[in-house]
């Protein structure tokens, strides 16, 4: 008997996909932009988005399988040899509809479980991470041109864990408005605590409300006890191992009382006083560039 043509038409195997390839880079773009850049892990997280969707796409709709592909020309016939009608084939098969089911019962299963973990783990990088404001007392405490160490609680609650030091001093006005120096005593190397350069009046020594205010005369800047480290009175780095000029504080009047607001960093500081030039950059961990192409190399820092 003449066999029917179509026959012995060899199997069609699946064409090969790049959507899994596209769909691995995004994810290992995303993992390494939260470590090193913002814009790296949003590219990261649009290419998993879109090699995902046509991947999944594609597999929805049913990609080329290893079954043989009737041809077009093809006739069913049956014992006698009689030509029949090609029977209609099923337009979503029960197979392809229980394969999608079940990947995306998966994904969704996936996504329950992991998502909780990974916004607690990550979301804290990407929220404000801003400190509460301090009162650190009247104005009248911070004569004009003298330093004043100040020691105060960040969170009373927390207690002694949330001390905090800074040199304070007032520099007079600038256009009718107060100006004030606010330093940070954190080495910008390793983090360890600055000292003045020279005497602490500790018989002036005035203590209120969880706040140390105790008048110093830094004639030789900041020193770092640790490693070296040593600052001008601006906060500038004139010697040592840090990589940058001390943090400073914000610093607002309000009733005629000084608040410290959150810490900043500084690259450098040109002029003194009220008439200086701070180059300001977002809060960074010690020893850490905030400007030049070494900044490139560290992580980004959560907002503040």
């Amino acid at each position: 008997m003449e066999q029917p043509p179509g026959e012995d038409r060899q199997p069609q195997l699946p064409s090969p996909s790049l959507w899994p390839v596209g769909f691995a880079v995004g994810i290992v773009c995303l993992l390494v932009g939260l470590v090193v850049s913002w814009w790296v892990a949003a590219l990261g997280a649009a290419l998993a988005l879109v090699f995902g969707f046509l991947w999944a796409r594609e597999v929805a709709s049913g990609r080329p399988s290893a079954e043989p592909v009737p041809d077009a020309t093809a006739v069913a016939f049956d014992t006698s040899g009689t030509a029949m009608a090609e029977p209609a084939g099923e337009r979503f098969p029960r197979n392809k509809f229980l394969e999608g089911a079940t990947l995306g019962l998966g994904a969704a299963i996936g996504a329950i479980v992991t998502l909780p973990a990974l916004g607690f783990a990550l979301m804290p990088a990407f929220v404000d991470q801003g400190e509460p404001e301090v009162d650190i007392g009247p104005i009248e405490n911070f004569p004009e041109n003298k330093f004043i160490v100040a020691t105060f609680l960040r969170d009373p609650k927390q207690g002694e864990i949330s001390r905090h030091s800074a040199f304070i001093r007032n520099n007079g006005s600038v256009a009718g408005k107060p100006s004030f120096t606010t330093i940070s005593n954190r080495c910008a190397h390793l983090g360890c605590p600055v000292q003045a350069g020279g005497p602490l009046f500790e018989d002036q020594k005035k203590t209120f409300d969880h706040v140390t205010l105790i008048p110093a005369l830094p004639a030789a800047g900041f020193i770092c006890p640790c490693h070296g480290g040593s600052y001008d009175q601006e906060g500038n780095r004139i010697a040592g191992p840090p990589v940058r000029a001390l943090d400073r504080y914000e610093f607002f009047i309000r009733n005629g009382h000084l608040y410290l607001g959150d810490v900043y960093s500084v690259a450098k500081v040109k002029g003194a006083g009220a008439t200086a030039r701070i180059y300001r950059y977002e809060k960074t961990g010690p020893g850490q560039h905030v400007d030049g192409p070494e900044a490139w190399l560290y992580p980004l820092q959560p907002p503040h």
